[in-house]
C-alpha cells in the first residue's frame, strides 16, 4: 500500500480553525496547544517533535496513562518512538492492534473499550480505552501514529480528535520519514 498517495485526501480533510475550536471547547487545551506550538516552532526533526508532544500531552491530558508514538520504520511496520508512561510494545505490524489499524487505514481509531477491539494488543493489561491518530507530513507521508492509552473506559471523545488531528498536521508538516542504516539516517523515498 502506498500510504502517501492514498491518504493525502484524509490529511487535507482535517484542516480547520484549530485556534477557534480550542478557544471555544477546551480552555485548558488552548494553553497546551500554545505550549506545543512554542516548543516546536521551527523544529523539523521527527523524533524531537514526537518527544515534545508525548511529554506535553501526557502531562496535560487528564485521561492519559500512556502517551507516545509508534514510528514507521519499514513497509507495514511500526516501532516504538518517544513515549511517557510504562513500557510499550516494541514492534507493531500494520496488520495488528489499534495502532496497526490506524497506520493501515490512515484513520483515527477511538476505541472506548479495548476488550471489544478484535486483535487488540495488550501492551499494558490496565489499558481500558485508546485513542490513536495517524501522523502525516505535508507531503502526505505517514510518519507514524500517536497513541494515547487510558486506564479509564471511554476516556476519549471526538473533541480530543478535533484538536489533536490538526495540531499533529501542523507540527509535523515539514518532518521527514527516516530509515536508519548503520551510522547514518536517510529520508525514505530519497
Amino acid at each position: 500500500m502506498n500510504a502517501s498517495a492514498d491518504l493525502t485526501p484524509a490529511y487535507e480533510a482535517v484542516q480547520f480553525d484549530l485556534g477557534q475550536y480550542v478557544a471555544n471547547e477546551r480552555p485548558k487545551m488552548q494553553d497546551l496547544v500554545q505550549n506545543i506550538r512554542a516548543l516546536t516552532h521551527g523544529e523539523t526533526d521527527t523524533v524531537a517533535l514526537m518527544a515534545t508532544i508525548a511529554c506535553e500531552v501526557h502531562s496535560a491530558h487528564p485521561m492519559a496513562d500512556w502517551t507516545g508514538f509508534y514510528r514507521v520504520v519499514a513497509p507495514e511496520l511500526l516501532k516504538i518512538g518517544p513515549y511517557q508512561g510504562g513500557h510499550g510494545c516494541l514492534t507493531i505490524p500494520f496488520s495488528r492492534g489499534v495502532c496497526g489499524a490506524c497506520a493501515r487505514t490512515g484513520q483515527v481509531q477511538n476505541v472506548p473499550d479495548v476488550a471489544e477491539f478484535d486483535g487488540h494488543i495488550a501492551c499494558a493489561s490496565s489499558t481500558k480505552s485508546e485513542l490513536v491518530l495517524p501522523v502525516f507530513n505535508a507531503k502526505g507521508q505517514l510518519l507514524g501514529v500517536f497513541d494515547i492509552d487510558s486506564d479509564t473506559p471511554a476516556a476519549f471523545t471526538a473533541k480530543d480528535e478535533e484538536w489533536l488531528v490538526p495540531l499533529l498536521a501542523e507540527v509535523f508538516a515539514q518532518s521527514e520519514l527516516y530509515r536508519h542504516t548503520g551510522h547514518k539516517s536517510i529520508a525514505i523515498g530519497a
